[in-house]
């Protein structure tokens, strides 16, 4: 599958995730642990497949109601990622972030301080940025990044 995942195609390279999403539902906890490999790959096509393939509310594919209730199982692969240096890549992290923000809101904020506190970066400012933006909109009770921002 990652031949798929590093294809030219764009929609090749969506395939890939989209038929993997499945497969890795049938055992959350396994295939977040094999993974790992993916995020940690030279490639930006093969660690955003992974994450793409676990997104809680996918775009085109069924949602994945154990990560809408308990998106932490997410962690053991975005954590590599959180401070990705690929913008393909972030854009995908922040993506997650915002899909889990939409049942689990307080989860993503905490996620995203902490983040913010151990990886200080640029590339993670933007991820925080992006997943939050669904909070951000709706909920005035979060200033608009302030409260994380530094």
């Amino acid at each position: 599958m990652r031949r798929f995942a590093t294809d030219r195609n764009m929609s090749v390279k969506e395939y890939a995730w989209y038929f993997l999403r499945p497969y890795l539902i049938e055992d959350l906890p396994k295939s977040f642990e094999l993974l790992i490999p993916w995020v940690k790959n030279e490639d930006p096509n093969i660690r955003r497949c992974a994450v793409e393939a676990t997104r809680p509310r996918g775009v085109w594919c069924k949602h994945i109601p154990a990560l809408k209730e308990n998106p932490e199982l997410g962690l053991t692969i975005l954590e590599f990622v959180r401070s990705d240096p690929s913008k393909y890549v972030q854009r995908s992290v922040g993506n997650w972030l915002n899909d889990a923000s939409k049942s689990r809101p307080n989860w993503v904020i905490s996620t995203c301080v902490r983040w913010q506190q151990e990886s200080p970066t640029q590339e993670t400012n933007w991820i925080v940025k992006h997943g939050l933006r669904t909070i951000n909109k709706q909920d005035s009770r979060f200033p608009k990044q302030r409260a994380i921002e530094r």
